[in-house]
């Protein structure tokens, strides 16, 4: 895996770089890239690794995560967000924090499958399940392999609760099951809106659908009758800080019910593979946005202690605060998803009777 970095910026990936596994003992190193003047596609192509999966629901042990449970159908995502805290968990696969998570994504094909199974055994008492906890349902891949409407349609087949978060479009193919799971007041969506500057979410998120186009995502679900908020995270102070009013309130008119904020936090590797994003796209104002970075954990970019790694502390924390609640307490005063139904659930009659 090489660790080194191009001297301009790679078009379709966030991560510029792809820093050695801690996890091996050897690997491998090239020298300059031979490859610098391929196109992007054939220089660090998405590879797919199939597998079958044992089980799909992850118990949550975060307090910071207000449902019981996630599960997450893909491992790695194409989306190639720079600061996305998944990337962590790629090198326990043997590949990298950086390119490789989003270029080589594990896929789980027998995910319904295993969903099914799980909501089958008699001990499952239905709670609220978050899809995905780790990487987005809907990135790329999810057009052709149908992995998460699959496991939606599992969620229609026993009226089970369940949360969605994408900053993909592609959730609206799934309207008609979202609107089934909703007459019974058994889904929330929740869209990620980083920026609506067009030319910071292509460095930032470079596989993504733009800002605005999420805005109208949120318009079309709530139309749908289905309850939909906002996530805007992460916050990164000297990036997208100034733009809380604006994102809050174009979420507002669109018809989200409910918006909640998240700040950076460089944990692990992605330190170092978001740092060298700043290099390359805003040298000029790297030092500035890590200073405030640390500011907000204590001096430090990492920050894992729950209460305060989603929030920050500090000044720079206060000022995010302060301007994120004004603007839900102007635009969205009534803040707040309905509670999840969970008396709806029933399990499908397998047996024989079930012919007739």
């Amino acid at each position: 895996m090489n660790s080194s970095s191009h001297a301009t910026p790679r078009k379709g990936r966030g991560a510029q770089l792809n820093p050695p596994n801690q996890f091996l003992s050897q690997r491998f190193e090239r020298s300059e890239w031979e490859a610098i003047d391929l196109p992007e596609s054939e220089e660090w192509p998405t590879q797919v690794f199939k597998e079958r999966g044992k089980t799909i629901l992850n118990k949550v042990k975060s307090p910071d995560i207000p449902l019981p449970y996630s599960m997450n159908p893909y491992q790695g995502c194409e989306h190639g967000c720079v600061y996305c805290y998944a990337r962590n968990t790629h090198p326990y696969y043997g590949f990298s924090a950086g390119l490789d998570f989003e270029s080589k994504i594990m896929v789980k094909e027998n995910a319904a499958e295993l969903l099914e199974e799980a909501f089958d055994k008699k001990s499952w008492k239905p709670q609220a399940v978050m899809f995905s906890g780790n990487t987005d349902c809907y990135q790329p891949l999810e057009r052709k392999l149908e992995l998460t409407r699959k496991c939606l349609e599992v969620f229609v087949k026993y009226r089970h609760p369940v949360g969605m978060i994408t900053k993909n479009s592609l959730i609206l193919r799934d309207i008609d099951l979202l609107q089934d799971l909703a007459k019974d007041n058994l889904v929330h969506v929740t869209i990620t809106i980083t920026t609506l500057n067009e030319e910071l979410r292509r460095k930032l998120e470079p596989r993504t659908v733009p800002g605005k186009r999420r805005v109208e995502v949120i318009r079309k679900l709530s139309e749908a009758g289905i309850p939909v908020g906002l996530s805007l995270s992460p916050v990164i102070p000297g990036l997208n800080q100034h733009e809380i009013p604006d994102i809050v309130k174009a979420a507002a008119d669109a018809g989200a019910c409910s918006a909640f904020y998240i700040v950076l936090r460089l944990n692990g590797e992605i330190g170092g593979i978001f740092e060298n994003w700043l290099e390359h796209h805003y040298p000029d104002r790297k030092e500035k946005v890590l200073h405030q970075v640390r500011e907000l954990h204590g001096g430090k970019l990492e920050d894992n202690r729950f209460g305060k790694r989603m929030r920050g502390e500090g000044p720079v924390a206060e000022a995010i605060r302060g301007l994120f609640y004004l603007a839900r307490n102007k635009y969205m005063p009534e803040s707040g998803f309905p509670a999840l139904n969970l008396a709806a659930f029933k399990r499908p009659d397998k047996g024989q009777l079930s012919l007739f």
